[in-house]
């Protein structure tokens, strides 16, 4: 896959004044400490809680890691600022390795609380996940299998069948959401301010006022309820409680210690990011109330942090690679993370609890999960053997489009830095003085530095790849963008003060002011 550093480089795009080119275990993990901190690669960056492996194979320090980053970084700044989301927690793992987290602007706005890559966050349904981990435990342990009516283990189970003619409503049905099951319990619990979330009791009596949607089987319909009946379903045969059984069979197992089947309350004000609306016509972000998702919870209550998804991401790797059982077998997973149901277009699939699809050609297996207040995605892509976690304490916000960008950015220099350790091409530490964000009323671009020279990013954009291009040094604070064909376009003219800092630029004759 690769950077796409030589096609990135010649990358040519429409500007203000016109264009005129056509394997490691997790417990032996050591990391460095937390960091709040400017980064150097981007002077555009937030505060940032940075982490990175101390484990002899860290990619972070190679020049193709830091332009990808400092790319990443510019636009994402910018995503940030225009949609005024106030955090976004990431990290990333390659092949079994954490490799790098951070965590950008404020987990509370208000008290300007930093956010880092140990922030919690609402997670909500990536919750089902750690539910379905749960259901084919006990059918490994024989306790039920796939194909079982949900009704032979739940003996309440009431919901009226309208299409008497129908499949049952079985174990595999709720975790692949074909079940025919409406989408959500009889409750309006998405609906503000208050979000009244039921008990189980509630859900229960609810069910006899509520029909099946389709018959089983027939089509794609994501489920609350469904996955709320597997939590059910775990406590009937298992006989302790759906938060004593994942806490003991799954989380601790996993060592996910910030990962938590319903919202912690003992961190409000501190771990606990604050969740924001979306934005409204003026522009602004109210704070949303924290909600608790009571009975809903193993289909929508967890929250966890980035780190900790990429944790739970890295065992993924390590049982499929490894084999063996670890909390479950390998076999049980890579079950789980295969299709299991098309939906009569051929375009929506679903596996056992996890979303599988494609994208670019790609597999792509995780969850995102979306709650008052938050947004979030975890991901994983077995062919490239990167994976990783994307959290936004805003509702309104698109944590897949960050990971998507991630992914094409730092994730294809970190396939580029193993497959050719010895290919980057260090950063040229004077130009350091130029990177930043200029800004003038036709719009902002931000500066970085590239290969051995620099690059413009025009701000806001919807791709960092597709929206920048490169800059070569040709002589004093003189730089020539770089067309596709290789030949050097218009000046990039840097003006210095007397204190030596650049004050602005001048591109065709026009100036941007650097603000920052």
């Amino acid at each position: 896959m690769g950077l796409r550093c030589d096609r990135l480089a010649q990358r040519a795009f429409t500007w203000q004044f016109g264009d005129d080119s056509p394997s490691r275990p997790l417990l032996t993990m050591r990391r460095i400490p937390v960091l709040l901190l400017v980064l150097t690669v981007s002077s555009l960056s937030r505060l940032v809680g940075w982490q990175a492996l101390d484990n002899g194979d860290d990619l972070t320090g190679d020049p193709r890691f830091q332009q990808a980053l400092g790319l990443f970084e510019v636009w994402l700044d910018a995503r940030m600022a225009y949609e005024q989301i106030p955090a976004v927690s990431v990290s990333l793992v390659h092949d079994q390795n954490m490799i790098w987290t951070a965590g950008y602007g404020y987990a509370d706005r208000e008290d300007r609380i930093p956010a880092t890559s140990g922030t919690l966050y609402s997670i909500c349904s990536i919750s089902k996940l750690f539910t379905s981990i749960g259901v084919m435990q006990l059918r490994d342990r024989g306790k039920l299998e796939l194909n079982d009516p949900l009704g032979d283990h739940l003996p309440w189970f009431d919901l009226e069948q309208a299409y008497p003619d129908g499949p049952d409503v079985t174990v595999e049905g709720i975790l692949t959401h074909s079940s025919g099951l409406p989408r959500e319990s009889a409750h309006p619990y998405w609906t503000g301010p208050d979000y009244p979330f039921p008990t189980r009791e509630q859900i229960i009596e609810g069910l006899g006022h509520q029909a099946t949607l389709y018959p089983a089987s027939r089509y794609f319909q994501y489920s609350n309820l469904g996955m709320t009946l597997a939590g059910q379903l775990i406590e009937r045969i298992s006989g302790m409680t759906y938060e004593e059984y994942i806490q003991t069979n799954v989380l601790d197992p996993l060592g996910l210690e910030h990962t938590y089947p319903e919202i912690p309350d003992q961190h409000q004000g501190g771990l606990l990011a604050t969740g924001y609306n979306r934005l409204d016509r003026e522009g602004k972000r109210d704070v949303a109330p924290l909600f608790h998702a009571r009975g809903i919870a193993p289909a929508a209550g967890f929250a966890s942090s980035a780190e900790d998804l990429a944790r739970f991401a890295m065992w993924q790797m390590r049982l499929l690679e490894d084999g063996g059982t670890e909390v479950l077998s390998a076999n049980t997973l890579r079950e789980m993370q295969r299709v299991h149901w098309v939906d009569p277009d051929f375009e929506t699939m679903w596996g056992l609890g996890f979303s599988v699809r494609r994208h670019d050609a790609t597999a792509v297996v995780g969850h995102g999960g979306s709650c008052p207040g938050f947004r979030s995605i975890l991901q994983y892509i077995p062919s490239s053997k990167l994976a990783g976690a994307v959290m936004i304490n805003a509702q309104g916000t698109n944590p897949a489009d960050i990971f998507n960008r991630m992914h094409e950015t730092i994730g294809a220099a970190v396939t580029s830095i193993v497959a050719d350790p010895e290919g980057g091409t260090p950063l040229v530490s004077d130009f350091e003085k130029y990177e930043g964000l200029y800004a003038s009323d036709w719009g902002e671009m931000g500066i970085i530095r590239w290969k051995e020279g620099l690059a413009v990013v025009a701000l806001p954009s919807n791709d960092p790849v597709e929206a920048m291009r490169e800059l070569r040094h040709v002589d004093g604070n003189i730089f020539r963008r770089v067309r596709d064909d290789g030949e050097l376009a218009e000046a990039y003219i840097f003006e210095v003060g007397s204190d030596g800092d650049v004050e602005r630029v001048s591109v065709h004759g026009n100036f941007s002011e650097k603000v920052r």
